[in-house]
């Protein structure tokens, strides 16, 4: 039973995460309420209030068909209207920033929620609408039913002013780089909490591999379970495939210590996630791809905007600031202090190259973007000096890189003199 409801639970994830589950949950509930109201007023509640609170029901046929009617058709144009706006605000998105920036609007779970509510009221008054009697009795009509019509249309209304307010916020080139920055920082704070000191690990040339069982983005590892297993059969394993990077089916993943069957090996390589998408709350790194793209993309000739780059750079040197605590190496152990797993990790090397790389390549001719550029290198050489020791290297090195690519793109006198002066001060 606990393995049936373990499996329920996973396929329940797997579906909360489509952009269509809310939307379709919002729908399914509008139907059944309209089918209960049809269950409520057979049994008579709208003779009961029009007996007693006549206010409160819309006796008169016609009338309620053309509330229901009108209702039917401004919803109609109301979802049009937003899904439109959406499209638009996307495709303006996808040019100004960065086509990577796209999952996280449109997985915005308040506008599946607003989806939900237009879904659920249209369902609703098309129900209604079938249930209203043609003779026009008023013990045969839904007036209570049709009155909670004007409620729920007057919620769409209310709705569809928050989703203009929403989106329009949510478009904003700050609004998004926001979003980016707190998640990747929330993911390497918790990451900073559950790190361990770097253990010595034993050489694993010669130890069996273990292939990857599916193609796809490596999202994740259980180390909990992993860790489980290689206690229990008293093994150490090393995991080759860092997290985030996309593997074909048969490319290695992990080594053992020692060789393992196949029912071990299947076991093993449960433990790990893989997904057609990257995440940030799994992955920090993909936090700065995203924000590097927007700042590249902002420093392109098309778009030309040097404060968006500037801006994506700050949040830039916070986040490195943060990944200069963490060490490169991660281990994890078991409870009673062995270490068992050793954690292959993108080093902080190859992530400010990846990084400066980009930058360096479109920002080198704007002096004042450059100028930022060395802010941050030098931010980041300051505080490595409580880091480990090859984390200064790497960043002296970015600055020498920085410096040469400038020297070399810039042709103004003056502009060569403040470069000068910045390379030396840093």
């Amino acid at each position: 039973m606990k393995a049936y409801f373990k499996r329920f639970l996973n396929y329940f994830v797997k579906l909360e995460s489509k952009i269509a589950f809310y939307p379709a949950v919002f729908s399914f509930l509008g139907f059944l309420f309209a089918f209960f109201m049809y269950y409520a007023e057979n049994k008579g509640i709208s003779a009961y209030l029009i007996e007693n609170v006549p206010w409160m029901v819309i006796n008169n046929a016609d009338t309620a068909r053309v509330i229901l009617t009108t209702f039917i058709a401004g919803l109609i144009s109301i979802m049009v209207f937003s899904f439109s706006m959406v499209m638009i605000l996307l495709n303006q998105a996808s040019s100004n920033y960065s086509p990577r920036v796209l999952p996280g609007l449109i997985s915005n779970r308040r506008h599946q929620y607003i989806l939900g509510i237009y879904n659920a009221c249209l369902l609703y008054c098309i129900f209604t609408l079938i249930t209203v009697k043609p003779t026009g009795d008023k013990f045969q009509l839904p007036g209570f039913s049709v009155l909670l019509s004007i409620i729920f249309m007057t919620i769409c209304l209310g709705a569809f002013i928050y989703f203009i307010h929403s989106i329009s916020q949510e478009i904003q080139i700050n609004t998004i780089l926001s979003k980016i920055y707190i998640k990747a920082k929330n993911r390497l704070n918790l990451l900073l909490k559950s790190e361990e000191d770097p253990k010595d690990f034993p050489n694993s040339d010669d130890w069996r591999t273990i292939h990857s069982p599916k193609t796809g983005y490596f999202q994740d590892i259980n180390l909990h379970y992993l860790c489980e297993i290689c206690t229990e059969n008293d093994l150490k394993v090393e995991t080759i495939a860092i997290k985030g990077e996309y593997l074909l089916e048969g490319d290695l993943i992990l080594k053992v210590d020692s060789s393992v069957d196949e029912d071990m090996e299947t076991k093993l390589k449960e433990s790990f996630m893989f997904s057609k998408s990257e995440m940030i709350e799994d992955n920090y790194v993909l936090a700065f791809k995203q924000i590097t793209e927007v700042a590249v993309k902002a420093m392109s000739p098309g778009i030309n905007d040097p404060g968006t780059a500037v801006n994506a750079i700050d949040y830039l040197k916070d986040l490195l600031r943060l990944r200069l605590l963490k060490h490169d190496i991660s281990t994890f152990m078991d409870d009673e202090g062995h270490v068992r797993i050793f954690i292959k990790t993108l080093n902080f090397k190859h992530l400010l190259y990846g990084v400066m790389a980009s930058l360096r390549a479109y920002c080198k001719h704007d002096v004042l973007v450059v100028q930022k550029l060395f802010s941050l290198l030098s931010y980041l050489e300051n505080d490595a000096e409580k880091a480990e020791p090859h984390y200064q290297d790497a960043i002296k090195a970015e600055i020498e890189n920085l410096y040469n690519d400038c020297k070399a793109s810039l042709t103004n006198a003056t502009d060569l003199s403040l470069i000068e002066k910045l390379y030396l001060k840093s």
